[in-house]
């Protein structure tokens, strides 16, 4: 039993008082996210289309992307680091409590249905070849509880897992540690991703419960977003837990950590602009949004072609997202073998391998008519998709996530605060822009479908580069880790 438990979790007691308030919160940050990703893209998706993403991504996200890392940088020059963190997380806890019990279900009366019209009815005047353009963008201005939804879930993910939790656990984590820790932080942290995609796919279901006059989806809403606020809660007590243990621990060290230096916004862009070592992790960053987004842009519109209810498609995408955290728990029990016996490089060189892979036969398999054994070409494309989705993200949570938190290990406090700041938030988020904006143009001449030979090279290029900087990087990250270790 004893061999069991070392090699599951090989920590001793003193270490796991740690651990499991570690593993907890990230569990529910993903728990969060899993719930929130879902239902961000049933909403667009049965409201606005799938030609909707990349216009929210950009002239969306990115810019409250921007604006959230100014708020950021500014509170952390003033507000010491418990206070940070729960003014960071209280804005999102309350909105998507309100969304889900106010704004969801006064819809109706909060949508600018006379902007709508009037939009409508000067759009005959335009081009005819800048209707299609035009039409999603009224859909968004119709939908904007949806869009908004859907920014604030994007953020969740730069802000929760990468910024809170991770620069969280490389304050309080070694270099040496993060090799027995982080696996295994993500290894427990992503089964939410079972348990929130059962979660979905239950309450998705209970419309073959209910009277004929209810709205299921908006009961749905209500369950989803009142476990958001729950979690949210639980990631607060472990966070104070975890700091007050650690103050008992390590009173001087506490002390030390007040007088760190401090830079302005406008230092940490240019300290971010000067490192080369940071710029190749933007570059990481930045890859792995352009290349998903492409991506998940074409398999979001075979799921919008194939379901017709938010609750089916709702229910499907909770489906994946269980497979997801399958998928992610075995991959994590060998990433944490790949880390301590084979290095960080061939580790983190692995996420863009797998993902130009699985891509390339997506992109093959949407290509042709595969219709075979009584399936129609529409659901195996949907089936491949979501195969392609499972394994890319199952090796982001499990490789690419675990090593590029690694990287940052070395670096001095600013480099981690500010410079990750802009990185994991304006960065993921403007990777993700790029690839949206490409899309769009590709909107004014056709749809995606008729260009995915072209949607694919652009995919295949940027994996290239991300595969390239992993290897530059490695170069710079081997001497800082001897360098520390030395110290």
């Amino acid at each position: 039993m004893k061999k069991w438990k070392d090699y599951f979790i090989p920590f001793n007691n003193e270490e796991l008082k740690l651990f499991i308030p570690m593993v907890l919160m990230m569990f529910c940050f993903l728990f969060n996210y899993t719930i929130m990703r879902d239902t961000k893209d049933t909403l667009i998706l049965m409201n606005a289309g799938a030609e909707a993403i990349p216009f929210i991504k950009f002239w969306g996200t990115l810019p409250c992307s921007i604006l959230f890392l100014i708020i950021y940088a500014k509170l952390s020059n003033s507000l010491e680091p418990k206070k940070l963190f729960t003014v960071t997380l209280v804005p999102f806890f309350a909105f998507f409590l309100l969304f889900g019990f106010v704004f969801y279900p006064y819809r109706e009366a909060l949508e600018p249905t006379s902007l709508v019209n009037y939009l409508h009815f000067h759009l005959n005047a335009c081009p005819e070849s800048m209707h299609h353009t035009l039409t999603v963008l009224i859909n968004l201005v119709k939908n904007w509880m949806y869009v908004v939804f859907y920014i604030l879930s994007e953020l969740w993910g730069s802000m929760g897992v990468s910024l809170l939790f991770w620069q969280f656990a490389n304050q309080i984590t070694s270099t040496e540690n993060a090799k027995r820790f982080y696996p295994r932080f993500t290894q427990f942290g992503n089964l939410s991703l079972i348990f929130s995609g059962l979660f979905i796919i239950y309450f998705s279901d209970i419309r073959e419960h209910l009277s004929s006059g209810s709205d299921p989806w908006e009961i749905t809403l209500k369950w989803l977003m009142g476990a958001i606020a729950i979690c949210c809660a639980i990631i607060l007590y472990c966070y104070f837990r975890i700091n007050k243990g650690l103050e008992t621990q390590n009173p001087v060290e506490k002390k030390k950590s007040k007088e760190k230096p401090k830079l302005s916004l406008k230092e940490s862009f240019f300290f971010l602009i000067r490192s080369k070592y940071l710029g190749l992790i933007c570059i990481l960053v930045l890859a792995y949004g352009i290349s998903i987004s492409l991506i998940e842009v074409v398999y979001k519109s075979q799921l919008k072609r194939q379901f017709t209810t938010e609750n089916e498609l709702c229910s499907f995408i909770g489906m994946v997202s269980i497979f997801t955290g399958v998928a992610t728990f075995a991959m994590v029990t060998l990433s944490s073998h790949i880390l301590r016996f084979t290095g960080w490089l061939r580790a983190a060189v692995l996420t863009p391998v797998l993902m130009l892979a699985t891509g390339a036969i997506f992109f093959l398999c949407i290509s042709f008519d595969m219709s075979i054994l009584g399936f129609t070409s529409l659901w195996i494309g949907v089936v491949f998709g979501a195969c392609q989705n499972i394994l890319s993200k199952s090796c982001k949570y499990s490789l690419f996530d675990p090593t590029k938190e690694m990287a940052y290990i070395p670096l001095d406090v600013d480099s981690k605060v500010k410079g990750k700041a802009a990185i994991d938030v304006v960065g993921a988020r403007f990777g993700k822009s790029l690839g949206g904006v490409f899309l769009q143009i590709i909107f004014l001449f056709g749809s995606v479908m008729q260009s995915l030979s072209l949607i694919f090279s652009v995919v295949a290029l940027v994996i290239f580069v991300w595969i390239f900087a992993v290897i530059r990087l490695n170069k710079l990250y081997e001497p800082l880790v001897e360098q520390k270790a030395e110290v």
